[in-house]
């Protein structure tokens, strides 16, 4: 019962993690469209 116990909390952190992951992951893409839209052709300051 308690390897079952585990197992389901192994499973629940893990969705939490892929989650938390997903979200950040699309932050950062979000923020280098952002970038490249504001400035064209690449060119940095």
């Amino acid at each position: 019962m308690i390897i079952l116990m585990l197992a389901a909390a192994m499973t629940i952190a893990m969705l939490i993690a892929t989650a938390f992951g997903i979200h950040e992951e699309s932050r950062r893409a979000h923020q280098e469209r952002n970038i490249r839209s504001t400035r064209p052709f690449g060119l940095t300051n």
